[in-house]
């Protein structure tokens, strides 16, 4: 009895600051580091909290590739778009998404976490209730339509606060697990966009097409979600931009390398959930003309469902075996699934095409995580400022900073696909050249990340 007061007295010293409650659902002195604060009050919040940000950001994915799949249907509602503007409907929300993850970034210490979780939400329903406006009449022009699927790039700037939000609440030897879920159940949201849209618009609509559902489907949820937030959610008052900090990132040639391999991980996941009903519709008509129930719409959320789910055991694997090792086999698996893909074409066998692309989203997903792994690794133990005696604090923020830029970097993956694959076709008529494009870019990032973190003379000898 005495030994157990003892250990209780000593794990909660007089000095622990206590969390004060302030107006607007504010926290000041937290300190998730501090194992009695933590213990007693700090993981309840910090779970309350992560669990709403997932739900927001799982809506921000749905949303960001809700053309993905409605695309693929407008022909059967009246519109008559070329294929190089179905490529751009696609790919026009990817450009915006990344784009905003640089600015969603500082937003978060700008105005609290719970406070922006609210707006970004609510800005979810711009393009979900404009896509239900320009779908319900075929007339609608091109350039409209390009401007709605734009602003779904909202969603895809969610991922950048959300993760910068949930940092700040979780201790170090816990932060790993708290993003993975994070960014797992964000996206998911792809999966789920690809699966539910393609039955709501036909069962909800008694048998036929009825695309505006696709985007006022969301809206209850949208708004459930802006609402948990402000009820449930917290602003830190210790969460603080660093500019300074991200300026500092961007000078670290590491930086560079580990963006380039992440729009070779996160890219490719991102980039293939946006085509991969337009492919398998291309490649294979004589399935996508059945209307209700068409393959194209009900088997594709399985490729992004399958990446999703693959991300955080990535994380884990890289965690035992090295993220460098994790991520060069993620991209040899990659380019070995691509080429096989290519020579298994002519067989014209469906089965095989998808069991194939869910293997590449499953690669895709393991390199998401074992990538994500190496950059806190690296800015810790390579960066310039470990190298000139910069304390843990010093590196993990830099750490912190690089994290979300190369998150918005590797996001503009997400563009450049739709738009190669759609170039290869304009040229070609072939979408082959470009999948062949995309081996030779994997053997490159694999080779990239062999030289600069495995080979002998590198700077982690595999334990990146």
């Amino acid at each position: 009895m005495t030994e157990r007061t003892a250990d209780t007295a000593t794990l909660t010293p007089p000095t622990v600051p206590a969390l004060e409650h302030r107006a607007g659902r504010w926290i000041a002195n937290w300190d998730a580091e501090n194992p009695a604060q933590w213990e007693s009050a700090g993981r309840g919040i910090a779970r309350r909290n992560l669990n709403w940000s997932i739900f927001a950001e799982f809506l921000g994915f749905v949303v960001w590739q809700l053309w993905s799949i409605v695309v693929v249907q407008l022909p059967a509602a009246g519109f008559r778009f070329s294929t190089n503007e179905i490529f751009w409907l696609i790919s026009m929300p990817s450009l915006v998404g990344a784009t905003l993850r640089i600015p969603y970034t500082f937003m978060v210490p700008r105005f609290g976490g719970r406070n922006w979780t609210v707006v970004s939400a609510l800005l979810l329903l711009v393009p979900s209730t404009g896509l239900a406006f320009c779908v319900a009449n075929p007339g609608t022009p091109f350039g409209v339509m390009l401007l709605v699927a734009a602003l779904a790039g909202f969603g895809g700037g969610n991922f950048a606060s959300s993760m910068a939000n949930i940092s700040f609440f979780y201790p170090a030897r816990e932060k790993g697990w708290a993003l993975g879920l994070n960014a797992a159940g964000g996206n998911l949201g792809a999966a789920v966009a690809q699966l539910a849209v393609p039955v709501a618009v036909t069962l909800l609509a008694a048998g036929t097409i009825n695309l505006p559902v696709a985007g006022l489907m969301w809206v209850p949820l949208i708004l459930l979600a802006a609402f948990g937030a402000w009820k449930y959610m917290d602003n830190l008052t210790s969460a603080k931009g660093d500019v300074a900090g991200s300026l500092a990132a961007v000078r670290e040639p590491h930086l560079w390398v580990m963006a380039l391999l992440y729009i070779g991980t996160f890219g490719s996941f991102i980039g293939f959930a946006g085509v991969f009903p337009k492919l398998i519709k291309d490649y294979f008509p004589a399935f996508s003309s059945f209307g209700v129930g068409t393959v194209a719409l009900s088997l594709a959320f399985l490729g992004p469902l399958v990446g999703s789910l693959a991300r955080p055991y990535g994380g884990r694997m890289a965690d035992r075996l090295g993220g460098a090792r994790m991520t060069v086999a993620a991209f040899a698996a990659m380019a070995a699934i691509t080429l096989t893909v290519v020579w298994t074409l002519p067989l014209k066998n469906f089965w095989l095409f998808l069991v194939l692309f869910l293997a590449l989203f499953t690669a895709s997903g393991f390199g998401n995580g074992a990538t994500y792994r190496m950059i806190p690794v690296i800015f810790a133990l390579h960066s310039r400022a470990a190298r000139t005696g910069a304390g843990p604090a010093a590196t993990q923020k830099l750490a912190s900073s690089a994290l979300g830029l190369i998150s918005a970097i590797g996001a503009y993956g997400g563009f450049v696909i739709p738009q190669v694959l759609n170039a290869a076709n304009t040229a070609t008529g072939s979408y082959t050249p470009a999948f062949y494009g995309f081996v030779a870019a994997y053997v490159l990032m694999l080779a990239v990340c062999w030289a600069c973190y495995l080979r002998p003379a590198g700077h982690g000898k595999g334990h990146v």
